[in-house]
């Protein structure tokens, strides 16, 4: 039998909507159940200055597909989107490498000129145990550059006293074709681990509210393997690789992505409790290559008027190699230092082909390669019972080379200084504040830098002009706990001394430095209204200035609220999101970054959204949900536009999907 998706929606809502009542009669079964959140609606901050929380939870809108997906649920956090998967992930209106993304510490990157495979899409949330936000440049241990923050994503050790297995698995199915798969095995005993992580997921091209098709369907698999080593309890060795593939389709390029194929190998070790002033000794090697394929045929119906007159593919491979060396040492009570350093390297190669002259038969051509040596050292001295000081210093050794070699083909930056000082304070009233001054001299990276549309007149301009980039933010927050509520607040504002700013014409841009002024705020609070039911709201809004054109600074988005009501009662629990995003009217026409551009005004729209979950057994969890309940149709202002091929004019939004309804089941053996 076969049930339509309106069929089916008007079904869900009926059982959403029935779950308190029929939750009040089965009070007694559930006593024994784990009554914690089982569906992400907001992701608050637990802190001032960062943000933990588990990507395994499911989230709503329907369980993310990549890393951007996850993040968009964290206030101040948006994305450039472009139909289906693989946006790329923007915080506080900054995007790119000032926003490092790391998977178990080493940094993965993409290869396409146009960041088509942003690093964010390699990684799949539900397969890593921790997420964690360090919001603006208030740390230095994690990379050069990060001036919006630092993301990480990380798998943590299993912890096996007595010889033991454990499962756990997703299934998830959804209208529009989309269907997920996790799993994960672990085995060990208290010498040793061995874990394995897998997942599939895919969709169809989606509707949007106007039951318009979009060309936006995508596959994707992830397979990792990871074996430890624990002679005691304050050592680990782990060795692991991994491997994934996937393909995605696009209504707002010219191309699609016919090849995601990502191989991963890393080793890492840590020494806790060495003797009373060494804490720890941590050491990391690793290597991400990424093989990416675009073609404008294979996922596609060729179109001569969409941008390109013949059949054509492009292959880019880049493998990023990479190590950290680290000691945490602790020579007095109140004080403790992190220092230690990290490297990476990153060559990049292409080669492209015709269908009568296939790129498979061509030989690969180098075409950039960039390196950064960095040395840092971050402290922390406890100076009262309620006062801390953290600051840190960083310093980075740049280099950037393309080919064909010459005398202007290489350029390299030395000590490039990043710093920080923050003041945190906990009051007797329960509540702790911050305030934290920063500074970050990031190097312009391979987007910036290489590719030959970088540059109004050709391939020369960008790589010998562009300086690094300079910011100078301070960072205030606050954090305010009470008996059944809490409340947290973080603001910035920011200088940029020689910001990179992309000025777009045609199929070349003009990249040069600007200078700028960015502020902006995110504000959230929870408070629980009844034994059952729980009420949520967070609110994140940013506004920055390009203080040399004398406009606003493009590619900022729009202020956005979530207010979430959730009800949990035994096995049972239900909720919704309503997201209201505002109508963005500042915007620089043209101008952008190295994926997307301003090309007008955007509107507001709200959506709303419901879910519910049932705890079959203490092993078994059934979710459901429904996203844009009312079949809204609307576009997010950060959008890479049609293409006209799709009959999509160039400045025209994408929209985003219609009503959408998905079931979940999750299980766990331990």
């Amino acid at each position: 039998m076969r049930i339509s998706g309106p069929a089916l929606a008007v079904a869900c809502v009926s059982f959403m909507v029935t779950l308190p009542l029929l939750a009040m009669a089965n009070q007694d079964a559930s006593e024994a159940s784990d009554l914690s959140e089982v569906v992400v609606t907001s992701v608050h901050a637990r802190s001032p200055v960062q943000v933990v929380t588990d990507p395994r939870q499911p989230r709503q809108p329907i369980p993310a597909s990549d890393a951007a997906d996850y993040l968009k649920t964290v206030p101040g956090f948006s994305a450039i989107r472009s139909g289906g998967a693989n946006s790329d992930p923007v915080f506080r209106g900054q995007f790119g490498s000032r926003l490092p993304i790391l998977t178990n510490g080493s940094t993965l990157l993409g290869a396409c000129g146009s960041r088509m495979d942003a690093p964010s899409s390699y990684i799949s949330p539900d397969t890593y145990d921790l997420l964690t936000v360090i919001k603006g440049p208030q740390t230095v241990i994690w990379g050069p550059g990060a001036s919006a923050g630092v993301v990480r994503f990380d798998r943590l050790p299993p912890a096996f006293v007595e010889p033991g297995v454990h499962f756990s698995a997703s299934l998830l199915g959804a209208t529009g074709g989309r269907h997920d798969q996790t799993a994960e095995l672990e085995a060990g005993n208290s010498r040793m681990y061995l874990r394995g992580t897998t997942n599939h997921s895919q969709a169809q091209d989606y509707k949007d509210g106007s039951s318009q098709r979009i060309h936006s369907g995508w596959k994707k698999w992830n397979a990792d393997l990871a074996l430890g080593f624990t002679p005691d309890t304050r050592t680990l060795l782990e060795l692991s690789a991994g491997m994934g593939n996937g393909h995605a389709r696009y209504a707002s390029r010219s191309m699609d992505g016919a090849r995601f194929r990502r191989e991963s190998w890393g080793v890492r070790f840590e020494k806790k409790n060495i003797n009373a002033w060494l804490t720890k000794l941590e050491a990391q090697a690793y290597a991400n290559h990424i093989d990416h394929v675009m073609d404008n045929y294979s996922l596609r119906p060729f179109t001569p008027s969409g941008g390109m007159a013949m059949l054509r593919a492009s292959n880019v491979q880049r493998t990023t190699t990479g190590g950290r060396l680290a000691a945490t040492l602790q020579p007095k009570a109140s004080w403790q230092l992190i220092t230690g350093f990290d490297a990476q390297r990153s060559p990049l190669d292409w080669r492209g082909g015709t269908l009568a002259s296939p790129y498979q038969e061509r030989p690969w051509i180098a075409e950039a390669k960039l390196s950064d040596l960095g040395w840092f050292g971050e402290a922390s001295w406890q100076a009262t019972q309620r006062t801390r000081w953290v600051g840190g210093l960083r310093l980075d050794h740049a280099k950037a080379r393309r080919y064909p070699t010459g005398a202007s083909d290489h350029r390299s930056r030395s000590a490039l200084p990043s710093a920080f000082i923050r003041w945190e304070q906990q009051r007797e009233n329960g509540a702790t504040v911050y305030a934290g001054l920063g500074h970050v001299q990031r190097f312009p990276d391979y987007w910036e830098l290489i590719p030959p549309g970088n540059s109004a007149s050709g391939r020369g301009n960008a790589f010998i002009t562009l300086k690094p980039e300079k910011t100078t933010q301070l960072d205030l927050g606050a954090h305010w706990t009470g008996e059944g509520w809490q409340l947290w607040a973080s603001g910035y504002a920011g200088v940029v001394k020689d910001y990179i700013l992309f000025d777009h014409a045609g199929p070349r841009s003009a990249v040069r430095n600007v200078d700028a002024v960015t502020i902006g705020f995110e504000l959230g609070g929870q408070c629980q209204l009844a034994s059952s039911w729980k009420a949520q709201a967070t609110v994140a809004g940013t506004w920055s200035r390009n203080r040399t054109d004398g406009r606003p600074l493009p590619q900022i988005p729009p202020s956005e609220l979530r207010v979430g009501l959730d009800y949990a009662e035994g096995p049972w629990s239900a909720g919704g999101l309503w997201r209201v995003v505002s109508a963005q009217r500042r915007y620089a026409v043209g101008q952008g970054n190295a994926v997307g551009k301003d090309f007008g005004a955007s509107s507001g729209f709200g959506v709303l959204s419901l879910h519910a979950s049932y705890r079959l057994h203490a092993k078994f969890k059934l979710l459901a949900g429904v996203d844009n309940v009312f079949n809204k149709t609307y576009a997010e202002h950060l959008n890479l536009a049609g293409n006209a091929g799709f009959g999509f004019p160039g400045q025209t939004r994408i929209n985003e999907p219609g009503r959408t309804v998905w079931l979940r089941a999750d299980m766990r053996f331990y």
